[in-house]
């Protein structure tokens, strides 16, 4: 029997910005409130669900394992097992297309899958200590630039200052242009939004109650990060961050707290189960590309996909490529020879909704797939670079 994996109930808190409202939130707990929202949505029973697996980008020992860990914070039963796993920015899309594997070799009939990241909480470190030191100072490393300085091994490639550099590169290599780039993040924040102004986002968003001073709470209930004041001319007043670049803050995905998650169930069970599928996955890749022009990842990914599922632009309805930055994206659709952009990002993405990296994935396979059910689309891709040197891809069929 082929067993098919179905998504269910995709959801995702608002995305605070770096050091905003979700700032009290560390990582674990976010994950919890999530897998929370999914099993009350969904009206899962809990002890059917086989396993947990999440994506966190920036791991820490203050909640390892942080699958099982959320998964035990939100009540699951202690039977339900949860691991955790890390593809950078490609994370939370390897969790649901993990889980779907899962699930199609009948590993499991139901899999509970998300992406969690508090950057906000990201620690500094040192790795000078555990022999103690004698005399001198230990160096403090910030592990969020820390893990982007160090996503290659630098005897085989050098130095990569980070993933701005990356960017850089593709902006020379596709003669991709500021103003272009300002252009496109700008669109970016006006897509975000008209979606919240719209209500599009109402299904997919759950709201949070913030812990504040003063025993008092603050509930977030929508995306921090999207500025209605956005313009091509506020962004070209700004610097580039590095000389003579073409990368600013402005059309860079921005630093972020969230969480997502979703079941993955496989088809023969919903009725059982009394589960509404939202779509199916009909097939993902993963490709590796030179870590010094990361953003150029989905290139290779989408091409792999394509080759494998027969499916081609033609049968796309709707594409989400994550905005790690606006050059990126726009050297990839060069790459795709593909720039139907009434068909891309329509809600926006990173340069306005946010990047917070491990829960991204999922965030957007739940933006994707509400959006595929207003307009009645058949297929959906999702594809994304990530630190590094690699691209991840995914097709959606709606249900």
């Amino acid at each position: 029997m082929t067993r098919r994996a179905a998504i269910v109930a995709p959801l995702r808190t608002p995305v605070g910005k770096f050091l905003g409202a979700l700032r009290e939130l560390p990582a674990e707990r976010l994950a919890q409130l999530v897998i929370e929202a999914v099993v009350a949505r969904s009206g899962i029973d809990s002890a059917r669900i086989g396993d947990v697996v999440f994506a966190q980008s920036y791991a820490n020992s203050e909640a390892p394992c942080i699958g099982r860990w959320a998964a035990l914070a939100a009540g699951l039963p202690i039977e339900v097992p949860g691991f955790q796993l890390d593809r950078r920015c490609g994370g939370g899309l390897q969790a649901i297309v993990t889980a779907a594997m899962m699930v199609e070799t009948g590993v499991a009939d139901v899999v509970l899958a998300g992406g969690v990241e508090s950057m906000s909480n990201i620690e500094y470190y040192t790795t000078a200590m555990r022999g103690g030191t004698r005399a001198g100072n230990a160096v403090m490393y910030d592990r969020l630039e820390r893990g982007r300085e160090r996503s290659q091994p630098v005897e085989r490639f050098g130095v990569i200052s980070g993933m701005i550099e990356t960017a850089e590169n593709l902006a020379r290599d596709f003669s991709i242009s500021r103003e272009a780039a300002d252009a496109f993040a700008a669109q970016s924040h006006a897509r975000a939004v008209a979606a919240w102004r719209d209500g599009l986002f109402a299904d997919e968003v759950i709201a949070v109650d913030v812990p504040a001073k003063k025993g008092r709470s603050i509930m977030l209930a929508q995306d921090e990060g999207m500025r209605a004041d956005t313009t091509v001319e506020s962004l070209a007043a700004l610097r580039s961050i590095m000389k003579d670049g073409v990368v600013t803050a402005g059309n860079s995905s921005q630093q972020n707290d969230a969480a997502a998650a979703c079941l993955i169930v496989a088809e023969h069970k919903l009725t059982e189960l009394r589960l509404e599928p939202i779509g199916y996955v009909t097939g993902w890749a993963a490709a590796g590309c030179d870590p010094a022009r990361m953003g150029i990842g989905p290139v290779p990914a989408v091409a792999k996909l394509f080759a494998r599922t027969k499916l081609g632009w033609d049968d796309i309805d709707l594409v989400e490529l994550n905005e790690a930055f606006a050059v990126q994206v726009l050297a990839v659709l060069k790459g795709w020879g593909w720039e139907d952009q009434t068909r891309l990002n329509v809600n926006g993405s990173g340069i306005s909704l946010g990047h917070p990296i491990g829960a991204t994935g999922v965030r957007i396979a739940a933006t994707l797939l509400h959006e595929m059910q207003r307009r009645k689309a058949r297929y959906g891709l999702e594809t994304m670079c990530v630190g590094g040197g690699q691209g991840i891809a995914a097709v959606f069929e709606r249900a």
